[in-house]
């Protein structure tokens, strides 16, 4: 089963697990708005949705950031699906994407990019581990159609 989540989003809406039972949804989880990779992938599920739309299949982005800077970057790149913070990192730790990272010989603390597939029963139906960004949102697309 997927780790049960609860959180405010972008646009005032409220995420949880509990809220999209009876369907299938893409949960992805990227380290902090407004940064290269970050824009790029969300970019890219924004521009995938016409797409997930067919197969009913929402998608919902999860960072550690706060409120304010999710919203600002959810205005800024026009994101219309919702983007969760998770300031206190407990949906981050349960998911098991809050770990160790290291850049330029550099060690710290930070969320690991990835992205599930959980079904309508609230099971995990995938996991997609340190995801390179070129390439993910169809990846994740061709799987949800088959799940759908």
């Amino acid at each position: 089963m997927a780790p049960d989540f609860d959180m405010p989003a972008s646009r005032g809406r409220q995420v949880s697990l509990a809220s999209m039972r009876g369907r299938p949804f893409i949960l992805y989880f990227y380290p902090k708005a407004n940064t290269p990779g970050c824009t790029t992938e969300a970019c890219g599920f924004q521009e995938a949705l016409a797409a997930l739309g067919g197969t009913g299949i929402p998608v919902i982005g999860v960072s550690r950031d706060p409120m304010k800077a999710i919203e600002s970057f959810a205005d800024k790149q026009g994101l219309d699906f919702p983007l969760a913070s998770d300031v206190t990192g407990a949906v981050t730790e349960s998911y098991g994407v809050w770990g160790e990272k290291r850049l330029y010989g550099r060690t710290y603390m930070g969320i690991e990019r990835a992205t599930f597939l959980i079904d309508a029963e609230g099971r995990l139906v995938r996991a997609w581990r340190n995801v390179k960004v070129p390439g993910h949102v169809a990846e994740v697309m061709q799987a949800a159609r088959a799940a759908a």
